[in-house]
């Protein structure tokens, strides 16, 4: 283990870890409310600008057009200039575009503004689980990402009652929606003041002094708030060896022999766990309402399955910590597709209900856990272009998807549409299950040092009677 990581891997949670998690978790809210809230715009849109419906379509489309550009620049550019400055940029970027947006007036420039806003939301979701993840010792890491990826869940509730309290209040006031969902450009002051450079990247890089300088600091903040003192860091190992290099050398280093098993199943879970989310929550209304069931248009049902992302994140981010990445990650999409089945087969509005909060829970709880596995599974020089290649990956079936559902369903009808998403689901938790490798309780150098073939002695994970604080009180 690097010097870095091994101070780093004896800090206990602390304040400055919730600060962290706070400043993170407010950018996926708003990523989040960015993405539910067009669900509500467009039907005002499309009246207003007398749009046809594949010019709805296309408007639709634009802010996951931008999403899987963003995601996968900011990963590559995240690795090669930094995190925290992919981050800012991508926050200021979605911003800005999204206030131009609720002040046009044709739907081609808003169409513009949403792709360049999509682009700015993906960058900055694609970074944040990598960059924070950076800072937290192994045995809090896994529950500490999956409580980021959390936050989501507070986005898609807030976008449901801006949608069917204040969107409908006036003709305008969709465009003081869409404003509302770019105030966290004023986090930039905070983030600016407030959010270190990860030295784990910084070292990664050979600016070591910097490194030791914000965990210097982050050492002493964490003494004064918690009044402890800390013990010494275990004995570092030598870092394990470099990977990637250049903006082509990163991408090619994910296909490497040490790491291309690790792409493939990152790239098979994202697509998998995306595709059939989009597919499912794009379709179940109107496929429902073809059925004669109309319970999936009321507010009180779009309610309920986005108040069902919050426990299942919050369960899945307990569990990784528990049970394990592989075991949650599987167990959740295998559940999902089970979800998925039984709504297939409901025929009543509490069958319905019960079945579709169920899928919300399991399908974003699966999220929670691969926001806390896929950072762990690639090293520091190419941490972010693995999480930003996976996740543009997923953005590719979350295009293609409701595309796919509108073709099969006509051919198909239910049994068709839910088979083939079950089966797609099921194809990424095996992938999951036979690729993956375990993670918890291991230091993100020591996970690094194994996948490249390279030895790690015993001291390289700090043992539990050195890892804690000393109370100094």
């Amino acid at each position: 283990m690097s010097e870095i990581g091994a101070r780093l891997e004896r800090l206990p949670y602390s304040r400055a870890h919730r600060r962290l998690l706070l400043m993170g978790g407010l950018g996926y809210t708003f990523d989040a409310m960015d993405q539910a809230i067009m669900a509500f715009v467009l039907p005002v849109a499309s009246v207003l600008w007398s749009l046809n419906s594949v010019q709805t379509g296309v408007l639709g489309s634009a802010t996951y057009i931008g999403y899987f550009f963003g995601a996968l620049s900011a990963g590559i550019l995240g690795d090669l200039v930094g995190r925290k400055s992919v981050m800012m940029w991508a926050l200021a970027i979605y911003s800005i575009a999204t206030i131009a947006s609720a002040f046009s007036h044709a739907w081609p420039v808003f169409f513009s503004c949403r792709v360049i806003a999509g682009y700015g939301a993906g960058a900055e979701s694609v970074i944040v689980a990598p960059f924070l993840s950076e800072f937290v010792a192994s045995r809090y890491r896994g529950s500490f990402t999956g409580a980021l990826a959390g936050f989501f869940s507070f986005g898609f509730v807030g976008a449901a009652l801006f949608g069917n309290f204040l969107i409908p209040s006036s003709p305008d006031a969709w465009r003081v929606a869409v404003f509302l969902t770019a105030t966290p450009i004023v986090m930039l002051l905070w983030w600016r003041r407030a959010l270190p450079e990860s030295p784990r990247w910084l070292e990664s890089r050979g600016r070591h002094a910097e490194a030791d300088a914000i965990v210097t600091r982050l050492e002493q903040t964490i003494e004064r708030e918690e009044g402890i003192t800390l013990l010494p860091p275990a004995a570092s190992v030598p870092t394990p060896p470099t990977i990637g290099g250049g903006f082509f050398g990163n991408l090619a280093a994910l296909w490497s022999k040490p790491l291309r098993r690790m792409t493939l199943m990152s790239w098979l879970a994202w697509f998998s766990l995306t595709s059939c989310y989009y597919a499912f929550f794009t379709w179940i209304p109107s496929l429902l309402v073809k059925s004669g069931l109309t319970i999936t248009r009321s507010f009180g049902y779009s309610l309920l399955i986005y108040l069902a992302q919050i426990p299942g994140y919050y369960s899945a981010a307990f569990l990784v910590e528990r049970v394990g990445r592989k075991f949650t990650i599987v167990t959740y999409l295998t559940l999902g597709g089970c979800s998925a089945l039984g709504l297939a087969n409901a025929h009543d509005d509490l069958a319905i209900t019960l079945a579709g909060f169920c899928l919300s829970f399991f399908m974003n709880g699966t999220y929670a856990g691969l926001y806390a596995y896929t950072p762990e599974l690639f090293p520091t020089e190419v941490r972010a272009t693995g999480c930003g290649t996976a996740s543009a990956v997923g953005r590719i079936g979350a295009i293609i998807s409701p595309i796919v559902v509108g073709y099969v369903f006509p051919i198909a009808g239910f049994v068709g549409v839910f088979g083939i998403t079950t089966a797609v689901l099921l194809l990424g938790a095996i992938s999951v299950l036979i690729l993956g490798i375990p993670t918890k309780g291991r230091s993100l150098e020591a996970i690094t040092a194994e996948e490249l073939g390279s030895s790690e002695p015993a001291s390289a994970v700090t043992p539990p009677d050195t890892r804690h604080a000393r109370n100094s009180r």
